[in-house]
């Protein structure tokens, strides 16, 4: 008879076997690698731990994601170092989701967990060594290892042992020191460090000894007063009760040390400060018949807790933001969680404030605007529960909800929805994945939709809801284009036309505000030559460099560089230079000319360096502390100011030929929406459209808000070209430090493309164009090239752009260039 305590080899409990993402791999050989678990980590190990790994012939230590779990033969397989977290940072679901941005959006799998975590929870490793006192296993080691437990036993310990193993693990790799911890010459330990720590305040409590029997102690007549306070109260933080007590923290130190109380840590949570003073109710909302009804045709959708999306075309003023408050209302009193997306930072504080004067706490935000700790308690409310609103811009659709039942994104054509960055994912599809996973509805909503969910709204994918009119009918803004031909013909040089000028003076006198909206920061765009007729360019990107006299510095836009302003033409040398252009600094120089007592507000990327520049600049204007605004296009969306009577736009033709089959559609929704942010209150709005090409179709479509005409012109011209919605475009862009590599680089790469197409005969179209050199052929010093192919967003076709990106790493020509693919990313940059 077998002996109970040994199983049979047959019989051996297999060892669980952890499928893992690990930081730092490139693309091109990123995989799930399979560690084996120990058994002192197997009862805590779950998916979506963090644990720290041996990686690579020299074992280097880096952190990982748990991914799979599964029993099997761990045999060559490294086993992992150490649990990083004692529970899971991330839910199943958000790991599936994790699986779908490696597929869609060709990241590696760490980058798709990566981007669901507040950058404050990233954590480093830092490993210690100690020498193992007494150790008498030196005979069993190899020569080469007993030679370096005989040079680290002469050092001092501590910091000396550690900088001396460290030294030799990057000269020699892990192999000896993990000979001498594996025969227990050393041990290690991993320390973790988090990237920003939990906040938290220093409290104090009597002690259970003291409560017991309070006459064992003797205090002094301060600590006494410390202790009948904390006897009345239970608990406080510690600078709370020196200060109630009139005592300093000395004294309650000492009286810890008494053992009469003691002190410990609570954490507390950073709030973001939303200054709401009212308090509204969702009962005092009153829907229009029109708003009604968008809104009945969702809730009866929540209701049934089955997926679908939803397109709301309202015309600007048409009171979106009321029904989005109906249904969120609705959706968390069915004891679900809701999500609403909007495009700016700068929208959030405005929209903040509206939320939680209406459902106070229950309210979060994330955005990048907030500083890593508010981020990090954001998170932390919503995992816990204590939140079950969340508004943010594009990263807040991976909150950590776990009962979602809508998700809202307003302005939804915007294209600050599309990540450009890895994972480079569209967050109307991740949107929709959350919401296949927990039967929700997702909303998308807009003034000007974007054409590729018009479309789809139009093929019955979406379900279309439209609102037509103003809420209280308030009439749109009359528009009015000027020709600025005309006024250059008639010898107005300024860049205000005359009727703009009239109009800015009735506004002042009638104490109403106006928008002016140029989408070009800085002085003067370009400094020229006059001889060989070049920019002063950027010496690390192709863009002219821009003239800010604030500073009196030219800067480029792309990479940041700033140099003192130049009086020799650096291609010539020519001293004769001109200022050309007009940006915002200029626009707010003529306008205190021009108008002296008038008190001007100019918003660009210049004036909102700080987290709250969006609030109180735009705070200030609501109340009534400045006249006018001018500012570049964080000023034309969502914003909504009752008092504000009178829109102006001084120029948008050049962006009509930005190079971006999506120009047109930019163009059209920037002055429709802008337009909209006048004739918000009692009073009709005026807007004033100034324009070199007056007779343009998209200027007279956008002056009337006429969306339908806009789109049906639009659709014509991409299905004759064939662009997106009518196929999608994956943009193979490369770069490197020089522009020959790049370019030998991306002709190699259209070769293993075309090869491979041959080969694989897909079943959708597709058509290869390129390469050829980005608009801005170099930027931040590293030279650009692109491949644009137009095919079907299928698995066959991804699978094709993943082993491209594969195999284009292993070819010579593209040994030091980079690359990436954006599935439906811009091609105009």
């Amino acid at each position: 008879m077998q002996d109970s305590e040994h199983s049979s080899p047959d019989q051996r409990v297999m060892p669980l076997i952890a499928e893992t993402a690990v930081s730092g791999t490139a693309y091109s050989f990123d995989m799930l690698f399979s560690y084996t678990v120990p058994e002192r980590l197997a009862a805590d190990i779950a998916c979506g731990c963090r644990v720290l790994v041996p990686f690579g012939r020299g074992n280097k230590r880096r952190i990982g994601v748990v991914m799979k779990l599964s029993e099997g033969d761990g045999r060559g397989l490294k086993s992992l170092v150490s649990l990083v977290d004692d529970t899971p940072v991330i839910s199943g679901e958000l790991l599936g989701l994790a699986f779908y941005l490696h597929d869609q959006t060709f990241c590696t799998y760490f980058d798709g967990v990566k981007t669901m975590l507040p950058p404050a929870m990233s954590v480093s490793a830092k490993e210690t060594f100690r020498l193992v006192k007494n150790f008498t296993g030196t005979a069993s080691l190899s020569r080469e290892a007993a030679e370096l437990l005989e040079l680290l036993s002469v050092t001092d310990g501590g910091k000396a042992l550690n900088e001396l193993i460290e030294k030799h693990i990057i000269d020699n790799g892990r192999r000896l020191t993990d000979e001498l911890c594996d025969a227990g010459a050393l041990d290690s330990d991993n320390v973790f460090r988090q990237t920003v720590g939990d906040a938290a305040v220093r409290m104090v409590r009597l002690s259970d000894e003291y409560t017991a029997s309070p006459e064992r102690f003797s205090l002094t007549v301060k600590q006494k007063a410390v202790a009948d306070f904390l006897g009345e109260y239970g608990t406080a933080a510690v600078k709370e009760a020196a200060y109630m007590c009139g005592v300093t923290e000395a004294v309650i130190k000492r009286l810890c040390a008494t053992g009469a109380a003691e002190e410990y840590e609570a954490e507390v949570l950073r709030r973001v400060e939303d200054h709401a003073d009212e308090v509204r109710r969702p009962g005092d909302i009153v829907l229009s018949e029109e708003q009604q009804r968008a809104h009945d045709a969702v809730y009866a959708q929540l209701s049934e807790k089955k997926p679908a999306v939803f397109l709301l075309h309202g015309v600007t003023g048409s009171g979106k933001t009321s029904v989005f408050e109906k249904l969120i209302d609705d959706t968390v009193n069915m004891g679900r969680q809701a999500m609403l997306l909007i495009p700016e930072i700068g929208l959030t504080p405005q929209i903040l404030k509206r939320f939680r004067s209406m459902f106070g706490e229950r309210v979060a935000v994330i955005h990048s605007g907030l500083s890593m700790g508010q981020r990090l308690d954001e998170y932390k409310r919503i995992k816990r529960g204590d939140a079950d609103i969340v508004i943010g811009t594009r990263s807040a659709v991976f909150a950590p909800l776990d009962n979602i039942g809508l998700i809202i994104i307003d302005e939804e054509g915007e294209r600050s929805y599309k990540s450009d960055s890895s994972p480079r994912y569209n967050t109307h599809d991740v949107a929709k994945q959350r919401c296949a996973c927990h039967g929700s509805v997702l909303l998308l909503a807009s003034a000007t939709p974007s054409i590729e969910s018009y479309y789809l709204a139009e093929r019955g994918a979406y379900r279309l809801l439209e609102m037509k009119e103003r809420y209280r009918n308030a009439p749109l803004p009359e528009v009015s284009i000027v020709d600025m031909n005309l006024e250059r013909g008639e010898g107005n040089r300024t860049e205000f036309s005359r009727r703009l000028a009239e109009e800015i003076s009735a506004n002042l006198k009638n104490g109403e505000q106006s928008i002016l909206l140029l989408n070009r920061r800085g002085y003067h765009t370009i400094i020229s030559c006059c001889d060989c007729y070049q920019p002063v360019y950027c010496p690390n990107c192709s863009v002219p460099l821009t003239y800010h006299k604030k500073n009196n510095r030219l800067m480029c836009h792309y990479c940041g560089y700033i140099s003192d302003p130049v009086t020799v033409c650096p291609s010539c040398g020519s001293e004769r230079l001109k200022n050309m252009g007009f940006g915002t600094q200029k626009l707010e120089e003529e306008l205190s000319m021009f108008f002296p007592t008038a008190r001007v507000l100019r918003m660009d990327a210049d004036t909102t360096f700080s987290r709250y520049s969006y609030e109180k600049n735009f705070t200030d204007f609501r109340d009534g502390k400045y006249d006018i605004m001018i500012g570049t296009q964080m000023i034309g969306k969502g914003l909504d100011f009752p008092n504000v009577t009178l829109v102006g736009v001084l120029s948008v033709d050049k962006a009509l030929y930005a190079g971006d089959f999506r120009s047109y559609e930019r163009t059209f929704s920037l002055i429709t929406q802008v337009v909209g942010r006048g004739g918000r209150g009692d009073s009709r709005g005026r807007a004033i459209l100034q324009t070199f090409i007056p007779e343009h179709y998209i200027m007279n479509l956008a002056a009337a808000q006429d969306y339908k005409g806009f789109y049906n012109e639009e659709i014509a011209i991409r299905r004759a070209m064939i662009f997106p919605p009518l196929c999608d475009m994956c943009i193979f862009c490369f770069t490197a430090d020089e522009d020959i590599t790049v370019r030998l680089g991306a002709e190699a790469v259209l070769r293993l493309m075309n090869a491979r197409l041959k080969a694989l005969q897909p079943k959708t179209p597709v058509r290869v164009l390129g390469p050829v050199r980005c608009s801005y052929g170099r930027i931040n010093g590293r030279y650009r090239y692109r491949i644009i192919m137009k095919c079907k967003n299928t698995a066959e076709m991804r699978g094709f752009i993943s082993g491209i990106l594969t195999e284009a790493a292993k070819l010579k020509e593209m040994k030091n260039v980079s690359l990436y693919a954006d599935m439906n990313g811009d091609v105009g940059v």
